[in-house]
């Protein structure tokens, strides 16, 4: 079988049931594992390099407005892979290539390959992928296996949790304009011990206005940008201290604000959303740090923000 995967948390998912040797493309942003990054890339982004949070989501919103992607394919590429199987998704036209250009590609290829479109909006919903792409792939055996090792430490995480306060918790995915977490996040926030503020499970995530976080107040926050590393979501968010509201919130005044790589983690649903709960489980409760992972390099709280980003400078972390 040859596989091309058009989504991160697909690719991840293929080699963690042992198919990625099937895998013969991918996309730019697949950099998950390590192996994965040797593969032949089939998309670039088509927005410009280098803009902050604000100049992104104007760029997105034009591009969106004018109906264009804002990822090209190479359908030339694609042709020459010739591919068996073929993973995308509809759910966002802001996370991967859009599905009409990747259905429109497909159709001009020689072959007869199966397009597949994964949509997972929730923790069981990513379950549920894992094991379709188990079948798809032949590999049944090895996705129950991947499955039932997160549903362990999914167990694992609530026993921990329970009988602990759920402090409210306002997941942001995105900064200018402040955008709550959706879909799987708020699921990952009870998951791990907090309650969900402002947050839209099961669906897109939806932007806030300032005076409604105000009025919310939550005890924590936890910046998640989309798309973005720890560096840049560490940049975007001491960029929030403009906004007259933020400064007076309690999280932030209390020093209980956490900065996520949700490029690695949140935003993509696959295997490692179960690491996204236990480090949203380490900002929460604080004293359960000693008992989860420490994913050095995947969260850091805001005040540390600047000593992080020194330190990378450095190559000490």
């Amino acid at each position: 079988m040859r596989i091309v995967s058009l989504l991160p948390s697909a690719t991840e998912i293929l080699y963690a049931i042992g198919a990625g040797g099937h895998v013969v493309g991918v996309t730019h942003e697949c950099d998950f594992p390590a192996a994965a990054r040797a593969k032949p890339r089939l998309t670039r982004s088509a927005l410009p390099p280098g803009g902050g949070a604000g100049d992104i989501d104007r760029h997105v919103r034009a591009s969106l407005h004018a109906g264009s992607s804002i990822y090209a394919l190479d359908a030339a590429l694609l042709e020459r892979l010739r591919p068996d199987l073929i993973l995308t998704q509809e759910l966002c036209p802001v996370c991967a290539v859009s599905y009409d250009t990747v259905c429109a590609a497909t159709r001009r290829l020689s072959g007869d390959p199966r397009l597949v479109s994964l949509e997972p909006s929730s923790l069981d919903d990513v379950y549920a992928t894992i094991g379709s792409i188990g079948e798809l792939t032949g590999h049944v055996g090895e996705s129950e296996a991947v499955v039932e090792g997160l549903r362990t430490r999914e167990r694992h995480l609530r026993a921990l949790t329970s009988g602990l306060a759920r402090p409210p918790t306002l997941v942001l995915e995105w900064t200018d304009p402040p955008m709550s977490g959706g879909h799987w996040t708020p699921g990952l926030v009870e998951l791990a011990g907090g309650t969900p503020v402002l947050a839209n499970p099961g669906a897109d995530s939806a932007r806030l206005e300032w005076a409604a976080i105000a009025a919310a107040d939550p005890d924590v926050i936890i910046i998640a940008s989309c798309g973005f590393d720890l560096t840049a979501a560490a940049a975007a968010a001491r960029d929030l201290s403009a906004t007259s509201v933020w400064d007076e919130l309690l999280a932030v005044r209390s020093g209980r604000v956490a900065v996520v790589d949700g490029n690695a983690y949140v935003n993509r649903p696959g295997p490692r959303l179960l690491d996204s709960a236990e480090i949203f489980a380490a900002a929460i409760h604080p004293s359960l740090a000693a008992e989860l992972p420490a994913y050095l390099g995947g969260w850091t709280w805001l005040a540390d923000a600047a000593l992080f980003a020194r330190a990378q400078e450095r190559g000490t972390t």
